[in-house]
């Protein structure tokens, strides 16, 4: 294995071992508001972005419809989030962040600069701009290389199962 595949290795398993360590940190907290922390990002896209439809708001969050119905029914019911009518289509409603939600999101943003900072406190500043560069490059470039993932690995399912159309 040469050093370039040693590389891709380490990023894979580092993946993976964060997204454990994330998922096991998530269950462990809730805040005191009771926001569950999968809407955390339907909570923070609405801020950032302003006042969209559901549909809008789960393509931005890369989820499907119904798991941000859900995320969005548990802001509404906590006074985060509210309905209101769309301006452009009074038959459909957009979502808005609530005086409350502000609040939580914020206290939300200082507890997680907080952790942060905990975890990169021996990194130089340097090395916290460089590696928060290279985390956004590789966040756009897995996003841009997402559809050809996503359909190579289709097409390998297809293979294996034998349920490739092969007219």
């Amino acid at each position: 294995m040469d050093v370039d595949d040693e590389a891709i290795d380490t990023i894979a398993v580092q993946l993976t071992r964060l997204q454990r360590v994330r998922e096991r940190t998530a269950a462990q907290i809730r805040t005191k508001d009771g926001v569950d922390p999968a809407a955390f990002a339907v909570l923070f896209r609405l801020l950032q972005d302003g006042p969209m439809r559901s549909g809008a708001l789960a393509d931005a969050v890369y989820s499907d419809a119904s798991t941000v119905s859900r995320q969005v029914a548990h802001l509404v019911e906590r006074e985060l989030v509210r309905r209101m009518a769309d301006p452009t289509d009074g038959r459909a409603s957009v979502l808005v962040v609530t005086e409350h939600g502000r609040s939580v999101c914020e206290r939300i943003r200082r507890r997680r600069h907080e952790n942060l900072t905990r975890v990169t406190e021996s990194w130089t500043p340097a090395d916290r701009a460089t590696f928060a560069e290279l985390l956004r490059q590789f966040v756009d470039d897995f996003d841009r290389a997402r559809p050809g993932m996503v359909a190579a690995l289709r097409e390998s399912h297809a293979t294996i199962t034998g349920t490739e159309n092969s007219s």
